[in-house]
């Protein structure tokens, strides 16, 4: 297991660097699906984005596709790896659970001061049933874009109904990820989730933070745990 306390550096490691791989791939490949999405329309030259310092090949609708090619390559290929390898390890902390929408409730008013935000474990609901939603919206964009990709490349004569229904599903699934990606965004934005933000480059968390608002999470790594290094800080008693 690879989540373990660091407690002389009031450290807690939150993702392996693996993990760390997994994420950045996803999200880097997924943002430029978004954009060489949008430049394969002719919005570039309409917009003056091609007008921006290294943005001139925006303009051209070969290099966006085949950049868009790519992208869906790495996209594909993580979502993949990331089923397979979490699932042969039987990690479901991120699944969907019985009471995580009324619990998404309670810990989105108490970030807005109406009520207290009860103990949690590694996930918060609302990042459980993001997941689920995020996961949802990649397996529409990747079939339809598989879809898609075969007409072009070896069906030019598919029947159009599946093309424009391919073709709908995939342009739904844009405007779903684009949404889910600004919700994403304005999550990070609120102030009890900035701690969170460090896991997201280095896979770790204060431990401190972690203590508050994940402390069920940390009593199961307490249950689990090599003996600790005692904090200083707990030894010199501060919180």
């Amino acid at each position: 297991m690879t989540e373990k306390i660091l407690s002389e550096k009031n450290r807690v490691v939150r993702h392996s660097r693996l993990e760390l791989i997994e994420h950045w791939a996803i999200a880097i490949s997924g943002l430029i699906l978004l954009a060489t999405g949008i430049f394969e329309l002719p919005v570039a030259k309409r917009y003056y984005i091609v007008t921006v310092p290294g943005l001139r090949w925006t303009a051209d609708f070969i290099t966006s596709l085949y950049l868009h090619y790519a992208a869906a390559l790495v996209f594909t290929a993580a979502g993949i790896f990331h089923l397979a390898y979490h699932g042969m390890r039987g990690e479901t902390g991120l699944l969907p659970k019985k009471g995580d929408l009324s619990a998404s409730v309670t810990v989105i008013k108490s970030l807005f001061g109406f009520g207290q935000e009860p103990p949690m474990h590694k996930y918060l609901p609302e990042q459980r049933l993001a997941y689920a939603g995020m996961a949802w919206i990649i397996i529409l964009l990747i079939v339809s874009g598989l879809i898609k990709t075969y007409k072009n490349l070896y069906a030019p004569d598919l029947s159009l109904a599946i093309v424009l229904t391919a073709t709908w599903i995939h342009n739904i699934g844009f405007v779903l990820f684009f949404l889910a990606f600004l919700a994403h965004m304005a999550a990070i934005l609120l102030r009890p989730n900035w701690p969170m933000v460090r896991g997201i480059f280095t896979g770790k968390v204060r431990l401190d933070y972690a203590r508050h608002r994940h402390a069920l999470w940390i009593a199961d790594l307490e249950k689990t745990k090599e003996p600790l290094i005692p904090d200083r800080d707990l030894r010199c008693g501060k919180v």
